[in-house]
Order: C-alpha cells, then structure tokens, then sequence
C-alpha cells in the first residue's frame, strides 16, 4: 500500500483529510507537528508557509510513496511554484479541498496544482466523504486493505 505525505497551507484540510481518510469523525486540531499514521504523514502548514520549515517536508517527502498537494478551493492565492512536482522523485497528486463551501473556487484550485505540475486532481469535502474513496483507490495496492479497515470485511 502506498504511504501519502500531504502538504498544504494552513488550514487547507490537510488533518480533516487524513481523519477522513482513516474513517475517523472529523473534530478540527490544529497540527503542531508532523505526524505519522499508519500510511498517512500530516504535516503542517506552516512547514509549506515559512521557506526555512520547507526544507523538512522535502526530507519526509522520502518516507512516502506519493506527495499530495492540497489547495482549498477557498485559498485566494497558491504557494506552490510553477513545475514544483519536476523536483520530487515521487507521484505527486493535487487534491482540492473544501468543495462543498459556497465561496469555492476548484477551477481556480486545480489551475493552481496543474499549473505545479500535478496532471491527477482529486476533489474532496472530507466531512461527508465525497471523493474520499477515490484517494483511498489510487493509495491502495490491487487486493489490499488499509490497516485501519482491517477486520471489517
């Protein structure tokens, strides 16, 4: 199974994404660290906002098999470079967030992570699941099973 390193500004879903990811209820916390579950690292924004933090999500990024760069359709600006993803020796997919909110803008969103180099984009609202399953598809090697739905077949 493919272990995911998400990055993203602050507050663009990275930690609702990962509870969602794992099946867990979604409960906002701020993350103050990078953290490791199972097969998702959660790091926080400020990592991805303060260029001298930058240099340990390219560390981590090697623990990982697939970068994901999350953009909320709500940010009004990206920081992510043009053809940052040439830089990783990694699959690196885009994943807009926040889809459901009523000042969404995913074609702004996904411009942004096309515009890095990212060529698949997933779509998510991570508080009802909607595009949770297909990230959870593209992580999953043929006939296996996350560790946390183990059990539940």
């Amino acid at each position: 199974m493919k272990k995911i390193i998400l990055m993203g500004r602050s507050e663009a879903g990275k930690t609702t994404l990962t509870q969602a990811l794992r099946g867990e209820k979604i409960t906002y916390k701020k993350t103050q660290y990078i953290n490791h579950y199972d097969v998702i690292i959660d790091t926080p924004g400020e990592y991805l906002q303060t260029g001298k933090l930058g240099r340990a999500l390219a560390l981590y990024s090697y623990e990982a098999d697939v970068v994901g760069l999350l953009a909320s359709s709500t940010e009004p600006f990206s920081l992510y470079p043009p053809n940052i993803t040439c830089m990783v020796n990694r699959d690196v997919i885009g994943i807009v967030t926040k889809i459901d909110k009523e000042d969404a803008d995913t074609e702004l969103a996904t411009r942004w992570l096309q515009n890095a180099g990212c060529k698949t984009i997933f779509y998510v609202n991570s508080k009802t699941g909607e595009g949770v399953s297909d990230i959870l598809e593209y992580l999953r090697e043929p006939g296996e099973v996350m560790p946390w739905e183990e059990g539940t077949n």
